[in-house]
């Protein structure tokens, strides 16, 4: 039985160094007809790394060719499989542009937008990628209606917004916890807020911004000189009043309702002195 194990062993591994041999030698000498064969090999082998040097030696040779739109695909379908999300997007993109007849136009054009979507990064960073991904699965919805990825299309679309919405929440956020030690910022957050409410209708992140837009408001009367806290009183209850209209049943309603007290309390005092 040891011997049989052997025996296998052995032989896989001259199966291997063969394969090995064969690749090296066609990668350098081999013909661009070789090539191609072992690309496809190697690509069909899930051996993505090797077919993709391959596919790039033979590209140039095979442009205008009918094997070209089979190529393509394999090289987009190949990085995607090795995780270079940016570059599959970009082939997948290239090969729905140059094969608008093709049977896979509907898988690449599927795929370039979510190669895009797992190349963007978490919302805190630049989201370059999370538009090109919003823009190639609006592109995939309009017109596939009738695909049965448009559920999961949707639900992608969905996702990238949000990060978007997240981000435009978080600017606001941050601007709104730096004011204590510059003032302005309670000016640039409330402008944050309102650009999240005004870019993404439906939100779920309104109620929050909301309450946050008025929290500024709020903050900025309190630190206001006596000769600015007239006008921001009334912007500060039109900003209470929003929040209210929009969520009467807000679970800020209760801290919101203290904060309008002092609010009220200034413009009491204002009017006293």
């Amino acid at each position: 039985m040891r011997k049989i194990k052997i025996v296998a062993l052995l032989f896989s591994f001259s199966l291997l160094l063969n394969s090995c041999g064969e690749y090296q030698r066609v990668l350098g000498k081999g013909s661009m007809e070789e090539r191609y064969k072992l690309a496809v090999k190697k690509y069909e082998a899930k051996e993505y790394g090797k077919a993709l040097r391959l596919f790039e030696i033979i590209t140039p040779s095979y442009r205008g060719k009918p094997q070209m739109e089979r190529i393509q695909f394999m090289v987009a379908q190949s990085n995607f499989n090795e995780k270079n999300y940016s570059l599959a997007a970009y082939y997948f993109d290239r090969f729905t542009q140059n094969y608008p007849n093709s049977s896979k136009k509907e898988e690449a054009s599927f795929l370039s937008a979510y190669s895009y979507k797992l190349a963007s990064p978490v919302y805190s960073l630049d989201q370059t990628d999370t538009n090109k991904a919003l823009i190639a699965f609006q592109l995939f919805i309009n017109d596939y209606p009738e695909s049965e990825r448009i559920e999961e299309a949707n639900t992608h679309y969905k996702e990238l917004q949000f990060k978007l919405e997240k981000k435009a929440f978080e600017i606001g956020k941050t601007y709104y916890r730096t004011a204590p030690t510059d003032f302005r910022n309670y000016k640039a957050a409330i402008v944050a807020f309102d650009n999240l409410i005004n870019d993404f209708l439906g939100s779920q992140l309104k109620e929050e911004a909301l309450y946050y837009r008025f929290k500024a408001y709020h903050d900025l009367v309190i630190v206001s000189t006596q000769r600015k806290k007239q006008n921001r009183i009334k912007d500060a209850i039109a900003a209470y009043e929003k929040l209210k209209r929009n969520f009467p049943e807000s679970k800020y309603l209760k801290d919101s309702d203290k904060l309008l007290s002092e609010i009220k309390n200034e413009d009491q005092q204002l009017v006293k002195s």
